[in-house]
């Protein structure tokens, strides 16, 4: 699979937003799906989201659906996460992983290294 770096992340209030990226080299990029996840120190690590190859069919966490959007851009090799009205809860080391479909995104450990979402209360 291809291997995936993650940027974006940052320090923001409560009700703020963010957009995170996840960018990899190489044209097998636009073949894989990606998801976005997250990690909190002692948790395990959480799902977010994930977007198919093509963009069409997305798949979101219940505590995120209303909040974030993923999204993707095959020509720039990128997939987003829009993070709106942002929670102190949602403070956590974000990760963006592949997998070869949707159907197993949730048991990929092929994740890049991380960026880190602060949200102030």
């Amino acid at each position: 699979q291809v291997q995936l770096v993650e940027s974006g992340g940052g320090l923001v209030q409560t009700g703020g937003s963010l957009r995170l990226s996840c960018s990899a080299s190489g044209r097998a990029f636009t073949t894989y799906p990606i998801g976005w996840f997250r990690q909190i120190p002692g948790k395990e690590r959480e799902f977010i989201a994930a977007i198919s190859s093509s963009g069409f069919s997305t798949d979101y966490a219940d505590s995120v659906k209303r909040r974030f959007t993923i999204s993707r851009d095959n020509a720039k090799n990128t997939v987003y996460l829009q993070m709106n009205n942002l929670k102190p809860e949602d403070t956590a080391v974000y990760y963006c992983g592949s997998s070869i479909t949707m159907a197993t995104m949730r048991s990929t450990r092929n994740w890049g290294q991380g960026t880190q979402v602060t949200v102030s209360s």
